[in-house]
């Protein structure tokens, strides 16, 4: 029996480098195939309300009334359920420019999964946002947005719901933080 070792063609350097990029490339191509979200391609129940909010610690001659519009959404696949949120906001655009430290001692967002239950809701779970320099990131108008993460939570069959609240803490108000709620999504 005659067995020959068949010995491999040699590459150009040339041949080696496109080798090597058409490997990175695939590689590239099918890692970002693999990381799109889950969530991306959900179908989402939004709820969108909008409040008039006063600044409690100023009482100057200039307007200083906040145009809050919240945005929950909530969406299923499978046992999970997801909630994010969308706040816009249209201040007076004297405040604009600053880091508002003067106007808030705290600013944030609360987003929540909840169930319904007799009586009070369940929260299922719930995440806070620190939002003050978000809010400081307005326009030259005073107008801004900003959208929460996504948050998650396995629920199994029961039905769920996203909620979501501004928390407020004014400078020179003299309170702590004020709890501004939305409205919620429909269930899912």
């Amino acid at each position: 029996m005659n067995l020959r070792r068949i010995v491999p063609a040699r590459q150009s350097s040339a041949g080696k480098k496109f080798m090597s990029v058409a490997l990175v490339g695939a590689t590239v191509v099918g890692a970002s195939v693999l990381s799109v979200s889950p969530a991306a391609a959900l179908s989402w129940k939004c709820k969108e309300s909008s409040k008039t909010i006063d600044d409690a610690g100023y009482t100057g001659p200039w307007g200083d009334n906040w145009d809050f519009t919240v945005k929950n959404c909530v969406a299923r696949s499978g046992s999970y359920v997801y909630a994010k949120a969308k706040v816009t906001w249209d201040a007076p655009p004297w405040y604009s420019g600053s880091d508002l430290s003067e106007t808030f001692d705290s600013a944030g967002f609360r987003l929540y999964l909840k169930h319904s239950d007799a009586g009070a809701d369940t929260v299922l779970l719930k995440k806070d946002f620190g939002i003050r320099a978000k809010l400081a990131a307005m326009n030259g108008s005073g107008n801004g947005s900003w959208t929460s993460s996504t948050i998650k939570k396995k629920v199994g069959g029961k039905s769920a719901y996203a909620d979501g609240a501004l928390r407020l803490n004014w400078d020179e108000d003299g309170k702590d933080v004020i709890h501004y709620g939305f409205k919620a999504s429909r269930s899912v």
